[in-house]
């Protein structure tokens, strides 16, 4: 960091871990890596491919040790930083990515740290590249590739790692890029808050930062070169703005809203016991979406009466081959127990060709499919393979002996996807009680279906016959319905979930439901927006699925409005002309 001027300076970075964060900013530089590469003699292939064996064993060696010691963090950022070790330990065993970089030295004649570099560089890309999945699970997958690339080369090179061994107590801790191992080392007794040049919103580090409870802003380009080591600086978790060398005014006011939160903090604590029901007496059902396993200790303090929507997704990723029905079993029944008897809502695989997933390769069309969020993905793939279908059906029936779960399908368009499932559901159910010694439900869970096709909405009263419940994922129904991706560039504004198209389809799906008497729930990103929760309840939700942090928001805004109220922002919202007509009415209605 460079000497400056001492006044005030303003930066904005991606606000992830929310709070105030006030003292001494000092830098925790990453030594620079220097990877020298060079091509091989084919006499130099084994020794080469000794010394990567070498660099493995001593990462397996520091991850395990870092596991270890997660016994002196806090209780809930064990519980999202261990399975992170476990997916980095597994991908250092008989994994695709060592394989790949294995077949560079013998087949490229690449030194190790060339391999390690291009092969996992040509993985993290391969995996941003795909489609169809939520780019923030991308992103973790991609990250999870080049941090365990780092260590390889930290390792095949002998070069030190990053320590906040000598930084002051109390102090805001600056870097150019944390990555999830360095996150997992933070003591966060030791540090007011955290800054870092590069990084978003998105992925494990942001993650672990916010289970570390430390403010924290990631992004902020330039506050480096701006700074002088040990510069008082005021961080705010919640806007991303930072203040270095902050004027008298500047920090008095930071004081004040360090206190006014703390004190918030503690309201919503204190909603965590509260029902989540409008002023005039109508309940809403809120509960938690869940990814990774990591993500049970958010969803534990949230106050969320049990998981709207679990993507199973995780169980296939980094694997050889897709897992088998004992271990599935296993997973599952370790988050349902965890549940302690609030419901479990578990989506089966919803995957295609846009996904890349080394374990169900070969499920996949030999001819790479033109447009594949229109091919074959979700339910339409796992009917083509019942085999694959069947291995899940029969873990998730097993799992809903030790507590409520229930199945959900994903991608379904027409009611005989739904009417072949159910067969298959009975069809396991029955060879499962032929088991005698496999513990089973009294009955077969509920059995419900994502809508998140026009075609499904438009359906609803036709597949409100086959199925027990909907799920209605706004991601994808907006997706569809205005054929439009959400990583379309901001400036097009055409992804947008508040259009009044996608409202009516939300409404028109809640009215079938209610005339089937079924159960429907919400578990896109809408349902994390707590200004429009009152309208989501005024189009007939009353059961909501979101991220864990965002609960105790939402259900202080279902606490502070009425169903009346509710209802007159559904109807001016179904008739407005478009999603700024609709912000706008949301606005207005805001206390």
């Amino acid at each position: 960091m460079k000497q400056t001027r001492r006044q005030e300076q303003r930066f904005t970075g991606h606000p992830v871990s929310p709070g105030i964060g006030i003292g001494p900013l000092h830098e925790a530089a990453e030594p620079e890596l220097v990877v020298a590469t060079k091509k091989l003699d084919p006499a130099e292939i084994a020794p080469e491919l000794a010394r990567l064996d070498d660099a493995v064993a001593r990462s397996r060696h520091q991850l395990q040790k870092l596991k270890n010691r997660l016994a002196a963090l806090p209780e809930d950022s064990q519980a999202e930083i261990a399975p992170l070790m476990d997916v980095y330990l597994h991908m250092l065993g008989p994994s695709r990515l060592l394989r790949g970089i294995k077949a560079r030295v013998q087949e490229a004649l690449l030194c190790a740290e060339a391999a390690v570099q291009a092969e996992t560089e040509a993985q993290a890309e391969a995996i941003m590249a795909q489609t169809g999945q939520e780019r923030a699970g991308r992103l973790r997958r991609a990250d999870e590739v080049r941090e365990l690339g780092r260590r390889l080369l930290r390792n095949l090179t002998r070069q030190p790692f990053r320590s906040f061994a000598g930084l002051a107590q109390g102090s805001i801790l600056a870097a150019s890029d944390l990555r999830p191992s360095d996150a997992a080392l933070i003591q966060p007794a030791r540090f007011a808050g955290i800054v870092t040049e590069e990084g978003g919103v998105e992925g494990h580090t942001a993650v672990m930062l916010r289970a570390l409870g430390l403010p924290a802003v990631l992004g902020a380009e330039g506050v480096l070169d701006a700074v002088a080591p040990g510069t008082m600086t005021i961080i705010d978790g919640d806007t991303g703005e930072i203040v270095l060398s902050p004027s008298k005014a500047s920090l008095e006011a930071a004081r004040r809203k360090l206190s006014a939160q703390t004190r918030a903090r503690r309201a919503l604590a204190k909603l965590q016991r509260l029902p989540a029901m409008t002023k005039d007496g109508t309940a809403v059902e809120l509960q938690a979406n869940l990814e990774l396993p990591f993500e049970l200790a958010m969803i534990a303090e949230s106050g969320a009466h049990g998981i709207g929507l679990l993507r199973s997704e995780f169980m296939f990723m980094n694997r050889d081959t897709a897992p088998d029905e004992d271990t599935q079993t296993r997973i599952y029944q370790d988050i349902v127990e965890a549940m302690d008897g609030d419901p479990v809502t578990i989506r089966v695989l919803d995957w295609g060709s846009d996904k890349e997933v080394e374990a169900l390769s070969r499920y996949l069309p030999e001819t790479p499919e033109a447009n594949p969020a229109l091919g074959l993905r979700g339910i339409r793939l796992l009917l083509r393979h019942p085999a694959l279908l069947e291995t899940q059906l029969a873990a998730i029936l097993r799992a809903g002996a030790h507590g409520p779960v229930r199945i959900l399908l994903p991608m379904v368009s027409v009611a005989a996807e739904v009417q072949a499932t159910r067969e298959i559901l009975q069809r396991v159910w029955r060879r499962l009680k032929r088991r005698k010694t496999i513990a089973l439900p009294e009955s077969l869970p509920p059995l419900g279906i994502m809508v998140e096709t026009p075609a499904a909405a438009l359906a609803s009263p036709v597949l409100a016959q086959h199925a027990d419940f909907f799920s209605i994922g706004t991601n994808d129904l907006t997706m569809y319905t205005l054929a439009a991706d959400r990583s379309l560039p901001a400036d097009v504004k055409l992804y947008d979930p508040l259009e009044p198209a996608v409202l009516r389809l939300i409404h028109l799906t809640a009215s079938f439901a209610a005339g089937a008497g079924i159960p429907v729930s919400l578990c896109g990103e809408l349902a994390a927006r707590p200004h429009v929760a009152p309208l989501l309840l005024g189009l007939g939700i009353r059961q909501l699925s979101m991220h864990g942090n965002a609960v105790p928001r939402v259900k202080r805004a279902i606490r502070a409005t009425s169903l009346s109220l509710c209802e007159r922002l559904a109807g001016d919202a179904l008739a407005a002309p478009s999603a700024e007509a609709v912000r706008a009415i949301l606005a207005s209605a805001e206390p």
